[in-house]
């Protein structure tokens, strides 16, 4: 009987290991990226983009199949776009295997070498200059251990680009003059400090600092998901039901972002913890303490303007290597800050020269646009 037991308790234990691993295997683990653009044509009548987009496989030892990419695509425009034709097309760029003709993908088994396809965005109408974006995503099924699973890369590309000239004008306020700069929509296919070398530079002087929204960043750096890309679980469908519905923390897909980020014990004892000091120790708001800066940064659908409206924006990765970054490069004291209109400066990150009572004072009107002024980026030039 003992012997019988102690095999039924060694079974018991190897499948446990053995699940416990199964479950940690990625598996599907497939990524399209959004690749690099170029503009081939841009007339006010005809214009034409042509991306370059990696098919990077990071399943461990395991090949997976792409039996289908395809791609389809949203304009977004101040006016109407009756008249306006579109045509996108997908063409595979293998290096040992040529496209077909006739346009068909064919299936394709991407090993541990990362293989391109060509995505090509052909717009025509008698006047594109209202256009503003284009909102293209690729559509792709993975074919591998997990199963036949689809997956969706979403690729945000700018057609309309504003002229350095077109900044708003000084403001004054007590401690500095301050110059909210209009950009482009700023992408994943954007470089924070590209976009200070083009837009702010022309305007600046030394002794200025540059800030950038902690959004902008974050999208410039393809920290977007869409809902549909998000699998709510336990803790997340649980723990939402406890916050506001102004909160970004108040969905399904809102908390499983953050929970994906540091993870469902994190989560979980947070809001245990923060419950005990909100109801002992009367101090509310400890969630966002013991979960993380990302608790507070995250932006749930509608947060932003589109079409960023559709998808969760989570905070910047390392803000303080994207401010050293800028200043190394453009000479400019840089900060990524988090704004609002209740008069609420939070700051993730600053060059180690700027004064945050300066920031702080200067922003505290919130002069810089993430709607339709568009204005992400703001320039303080100090007067005290």
């Amino acid at each position: 009987m003992g012997i019988g037991l102690g095999i039924l308790a060694l079974a018991l234990v190897s499948f446990l290991a053995f699940e416990w691993g199964y479950r940690r295997r990625p598996g599907n683990d497939f990524e399209l990226t959004a690749g690099t653009w170029k503009i081939i044509t841009d007339d006010p009548s005809h214009y034409v983009a042509v991306g370059d987009v990696a098919l990077v496989n990071r399943t461990a030892r395991r090949e997976i199949l792409i039996p289908e990419l395809k791609a389809e695509v949203t304009l977004l425009s101040k006016g109407s776009l009756d008249g306006i034709t579109q045509q996108i097309r997908v063409t595979p760029r293998h290096v040992d295997a040529p496209a077909r003709p006739d346009g068909y993908w064919f299936s394709y088994i991407v090993k541990q070498k990362p293989t391109h396809a060509e995505i090509t965005l052909d717009l025509r109408g008698e006047n594109l200059t209202d256009l503003q974006s284009a909102w293209i995503q690729a559509h792709c099924i993975t074919y591998g251990p997990e199963g036949r699973i689809p997956k969706t890369r979403h690729i945000v590309l700018p057609l309309k680009f504003p002229t350095v000239e077109e900044s708003s004008r000084w403001r004054t306020t007590a401690v500095a003059e301050v110059l909210p700069i209009r950009t482009h929509l700023l992408t994943q296919i954007d470089q924070p400090v590209e976009v200070v070398k083009r837009y702010v530079l022309p305007h600046a002087q030394p002794g200025d600092v540059v800030t950038i929204g902690e959004t902008p960043v974050a999208l410039m750096q393809g920290r977007f998901r869409h809902p549909t890309d998000v699998r709510p679980g336990w803790v997340a469908k649980r723990i939402c039901w406890f916050f506001l519905p102004t909160s970004s923390l108040a969905t399904a897909c809102g908390m499983q972002s953050l929970v994906d980020v540091v993870g469902p014990w994190r989560v979980l004892s947070a809001f245990v913890l923060g419950a005990l000091a909100k109801k002992l120790f009367n101090q509310p708001g400890m969630f966002y303490e013991f979960a993380g800066e990302q608790a507070r940064l995250i932006d749930d659908v509608t947060g932003t303007l589109p079409p960023y409206d559709q998808f969760i924006v989570l905070g910047p990765e390392n803000p303080q290597q994207v401010v050293d970054q800028i200043q190394r490069e453009t000479g400019l004291a840089a900060a990524i800050v988090d704004v609002n209109d209740l008069k609420a400066v939070k700051i993730l990150a600053a060059s180690p020269d700027v004064s945050p009572a300066l920031l702080e004072q200067a922003l505290v009107t919130n002069p810089a646009g993430n709607a339709d002024e568009q204005t992400p980026v703001v320039l303080i030039r100090p007067t005290a």
